[in-house]
């Protein structure tokens, strides 16, 4: 396999199947999707509810597992990487950001941010650099100090958003990020997550049926009972 260099796709996912074993027989969720996501882009996987989008993130990340196909990130396919290769992976080249904001309820806006750093080994100095830098890109620097409760929801997706960048991930998969959000502030954080994938240089992939959030992707592709189809 030739050598992955920065004008790849960072991920490239061919035939993606993914099926679950149920009760009442097998559900295919997504089914032969091919897709290369390039860095500094920011995609929307557009669909209703139950469309794949969120599987098909899932699968992206590294979270799940496909029944068959391959996905290969910077260069190197999931499947052939052992438990603890994917666990690394997860935590130091994805960002996650999900509709339920996700922070820990007893820790600042800071110390949320901060965590992820922590858990991977990152000096202490370079916590505290890389932590007021994400709070400095969202807009949130002097509400450091507050938790979760004290925040508006906006604001505590915003130190979602941080929180992902802060471990300078190749990539950053968003689920539903304005689902939770009125349409002004959906707004902004659609704003948000196009400049960090455009001045930091991330892939950024949106699961969403926000229309506004739509309009501010470089690229749309529409999800149909797992399946991308031409809208």
């Amino acid at each position: 396999m030739s050598q992955y260099t920065s004008t790849d796709p960072v991920v490239a996912a061919r035939d993606l199947v993914r099926i679950f074993s149920t009760a009442s027989g097998d559900v295919p969720a997504v089914r032969s999707v091919s897709l290369d996501i390039k860095s500094g882009e920011l995609l929307a996987l557009q669909g209703r509810s139950g469309s794949g989008k969120t599987t098909l993130l899932n699968l992206l990340g590294g979270l799940d597992r496909p029944t068959s196909g391959s996905v290969l990130f910077e260069g190197q396919d999931i499947a052939s990487m052992s438990e603890r290769a994917i666990t690394e992976l997860r935590r130091s080249r994805v960002g996650y950001v999900f509709q339920a904001f996700g922070l820990l309820p007893l820790l600042s806006a800071y110390e949320n941010v901060e965590l992820p750093l922590r858990i991977n080994g990152v000096s202490r100095r370079e916590r505290r650099q890389r932590t007021e830098e994400a709070l400095g890109r969202v807009g949130l620097g002097p509400r450091s100090r507050h938790r979760p409760y004290e925040l508006s929801g906006g604001e505590q997706q915003r130190i979602a958003i941080a929180r992902a960048v802060a471990v300078k991930p190749s990539v950053l998969l968003a689920d539903e990020p304005t689902g939770d959000l009125d349409s002004a502030t959906g707004l902004s954080i659609g704003n948000l997550l196009r400049d960090v994938a455009h001045d930091e240089r991330i892939a950024v992939v949106v699961a969403t049926h926000d229309m506004t959030l739509v309009g501010l992707a470089d690229r749309v592709k529409m999800l149909v009972d797992g399946v991308f189809t031409e809208e």
